[in-house]
């Protein structure tokens, strides 16, 4: 019953159809999975073409180097002051810190203080350590004299009771029902934070894989203990805020209606800085889509060349300068598309860089969409495709699909900055291709299975292949068309048979109806039917085959070769049992001509036959060869179908059942033979001997019987014997004014 069903056309159909209607909405879907195969796609397209970063971006790495000169992290904020001072001496734009600093110094005056008190009473220096600002505030009041320094803040999943600082302000309404909505937070000192110019967070997240691809732009806090809810900018916008001087940015919101079925697709847009300054696009959730560029050793700055003022001020001038760390030790490593281990705070340079230089990455719910479109349209051809094209076909027509969508995507990416899954409608595909081949196999598995089962019986293994490969080419049920038929006969088969047994008698008609059985139809030949030891075939049917004469005249020398080892293991078998052996010798008799072929019979049983009167006369022909004494006689069509064969006229015969005499022919041998000065040679003989007789010179003719005698080792002996006694008997006779040379046979 399955079975019935999957070969079904309209079942396959509908599974195919139900299968495309389910990819195509799967495309949408924001499950594990379906995120990995975009994840997967965009990579390739950020590791096949990487963004070219431009100079304008340096990092201040706090590196092992700088740890050995300094000391360890953390140095004492005053260090970092003077950083921050030299670094705006040399001209530095912005400064943006990727570290926060959520403890007090140790190494403030005051904590010296209380150090020393408990190890004696040191009265005046004690209050002089208290008299002095605390590392932090120096640190502050560094920042405040700088002016352009951006300090950062953590977010946690973990409620705590800080609140970050808001140096820059961003409106939208209801943008926290969009934006990642996080507990907790870890700020700076207030001494630090209070004066500078920006304050952003440098919080990331991760896709499954740990892979950072996209970052919040924004990020909503609520208040401890307060219903109020404030948006928060990341380190990398607020950088970007601080050096174009603006006070703050509006979040462009899609619209609300949509957002309210799907805030992850129609949520937020961008972010416009200032009043018709800068927009920076954004996904639905507000994360801006990193591009980046391969990692730069060059980005590199060691902060303690700065400090000890080795560094020639041409490296800061006019630069944005980030403030981290490549030392593995202080576990700000990340993962990104082009390398699996960088310093986090490459990531921020990459968003800054690539905002300055226009350069973003958009993923619209339009590209999305059409995505979903492209599966089902496409899918939907190959589906239409499957009833009348072959496997090859589809697969060129999938593989044209695939690079088109290669192509769509990576101008889409190169030329726009679009990012178009092509992953995931290529894999859709390439299962909906494959499973409509699978389905197109089975059925037409059944289908060859069909014609198997009536043919392969008796066709040759040629044809099978091509009937199997297109069934359409066999066209059940009658018709007319010109055919090779031939019959075959084992000789004297009665007086052959009452010597043996009958399991040696059948031994011995498979050991002859095998090999002939086998030449048939490695020669493009279909066997009719075996009538005891006889056997019927024809050529030209059921596929059509141009040169059918020639693959029956092909076919009949080599079975009449093809005896030689057969009568050879027939001698032996008879040794063996110490009987005298029979030797076998067929005769063959094969005619073209028009025929009528198809399936014949009953509705009970029915077979696939040729029948007309092209197929009597191969069968008279085959009776005759006895009366030549030759193996293989043929009709004058088939002659004219092979003249380049060794071909030899017999006779002017009028076989039984016939009231008009028919040339026949005797196939002597192939092409290469024709060319023998051997057979040529014999050729012109017997052509003159039939001429002689034929003009009633009869002596002549007699005497070119017995020249011809001799040669081909005496092959056709008996045929000139037979001519001899015909001229013998006839060149003292009165003939008829209109005698023609007609033998008339009496018998089959």
């Amino acid at each position: 019953m399955l079975k019935r069903l999957l070969i079904n056309r309209w079942i396959q159909a509908i599974v195919l159809t139900a299968l495309l209607l389910t990819l195509t909405a799967l495309s949408f879907s924001h499950a594990r999975w379906r995120e990995q195969i975009r994840n997967f796609t965009f990579d390739y397209y950020n590791i096949l073409q990487p963004r070219v970063a431009s100079r304008d971006i340096v990092i201040v790495d706090l590196d092992e180097a700088s740890q050995q000169a300094i000391g360890q992290w953390p140095w004492p904020r005053t260090v970092l002051a003077e950083l921050v001072l030299r670094l705006k001496d040399m001209g530095a734009k912005v400064v943006t810190f990727d570290i926060v600093f959520p403890e007090e110094d140790r190494n403030s005056p005051k904590n010296l203080a209380e150090a020393l008190e408990a190890l004696d009473d040191i009265g005046e220096i004690s209050d002089l350590l208290h008299a002095m600002p605390s590392n932090d505030e120096v640190f502050g009041e560094a920042i405040k004299e700088a002016g352009n320094v951006v300090t950062g803040f953590s977010f946690t999943h973990d409620t705590t009771d800080q609140v970050p600082r808001q140096a820059g302000i961003y409106r939208g309404k209801d943008v926290q029902n969009y934006v990642p909505n996080l507990r907790g937070a870890s700020v700076n000192q207030k001494p630090i934070s209070k004066y500078s110019a920006g304050s952003g967070s440098f919080f990331v997240s991760t896709d499954t894989d740990g892979i950072i691809r996209r970052v919040p732009m924004l990020v909503a806090h609520a208040r401890p203990g307060s219903k109020i809810v404030s948006v928060y900018p990341s380190l990398s916008l607020e950088t970007i805020r601080v050096l174009d001087g603006e006070r703050g940015g509006s979040v462009l919101l899609g619209d609300p209606r949509y957002a309210e079925l799907d805030p992850a697709r129609f949520g937020i847009k961008g972010i416009e800085m200032g009043k018709g300054g800068r927009e920076i696009p954004t996904n639905a959730r507000g994360e801006f889509l990193v591009y980046f560029a391969p990692s730069n050793p060059d980005w590199y700055l060691s902060a303690h060349k700065i400090l000890e003022g080795t560094l020639p001020a041409e490296a800061i001038k006019d630069k944005i300068v980030l403030i981290g760390t490549s030392a593995v030790g202080l576990k700000d490593i990340r993962s990104t598309p082009l390398n699996p281990f960088i310093p986090g705070v490459e990531v921020h340079l990459n968003i800054i860089d690539q905002v300055l230089q226009g350069k973003y990455l958009r993923r619209s719910f339009e590209a999305e969409g059409l995505e979903a479109v492209a599966i089902f349209s496409m899918g939907l051809v190959i589906i239409l495709l499957a009833p009348f094209a072959g496997a090859v076909i589809q697969s060129v027509f999938t593989m044209l699909v695939i690079g088109g969508a290669l192509m769509i995507g990576w101008y889409g990416f190169t030329a726009y900055g679009l990012l178009i899954d092509v992953g995931y409608p290529i894999l859709a595909l390439v299962l909906v291709f494959m499973v409509s081949t699978i389905l197109t196999y089975i059925r037409t598995e059944a289908e060859r299975r069909q014609v198997r089962d009536a043919f392969g019986l008796y066709i040759s293994p040629d044809f099978m292949k091509e009937l199997t490969s297109d069934p359409d080419k066999l066209q059940l049920g009658g018709e007319i068309k010109d055919l090779t038929v031939m019959f075959t006969d084992i000789r004297s088969f009665t007086t052959i048979s009452e010597g043996l047994t009958p399991q040696e008698l059948i031994a011995l008609m498979n050991d002859f109806l095998t090999p002939m059985s086998d030449l048939v139809m490695s020669n493009r030949g279909t066997i009719d039917k075996y009538m005891g030891d006889a056997m019927m075939a024809f050529w030209n049917a059921p596929l059509d085959d141009p040169d059918h004469a020639r693959h029956a005249c092909t076919a009949a020398l080599k079975m009449d070769e093809a005896l030689v080892p057969i009568n050879e293991q027939v001698k032996k078998k008879a040794e063996e049992i110490g009987k005298t052996p029979m030797l076998l010798n067929a005769g063959i008799g094969i005619n073209t001509g028009p025929c009528a072929v198809g399936n014949m019979g009953s509705r009970q049983r029915f077979a696939y036959s040729t029948l007309g009167d092209a197929v009597n006369l191969a069968s008279r022909l085959e009776g005759q060869t006895k009366t030549y004494g030759i193996n293989i006689l043929i009709g004058e069509s088939t002659s004219e179908a092979v003249p380049d064969f060794a071909v030899l006229e017999m006779d002017l015969i009028q076989v039984k059942g016939k009231t008009k005499p028919v040339r026949v022919f005797n196939l002597t041998g192939d092409a290469d033979f024709a060319k023998t000065d051997e057979f040529q040679k014999l050729k012109t003989m017997h052509n003159d001997m039939l001429a002689a007789y034929r003009a009633q010179e009869f002596k002549k003719a007699l005497e070119l019987c017995e020249a011809c005698k001799p040669l081909l080792n005496r092959r056709l002996e008996m045929f000139y014997d037979l001519y001899a006694e015909r001229a013998d008997s006839l060149k003292d006779a009165i003939l008829p004014k209109d005698w023609d040379g007609v033998f008339v046979a009496t018998s089959k």
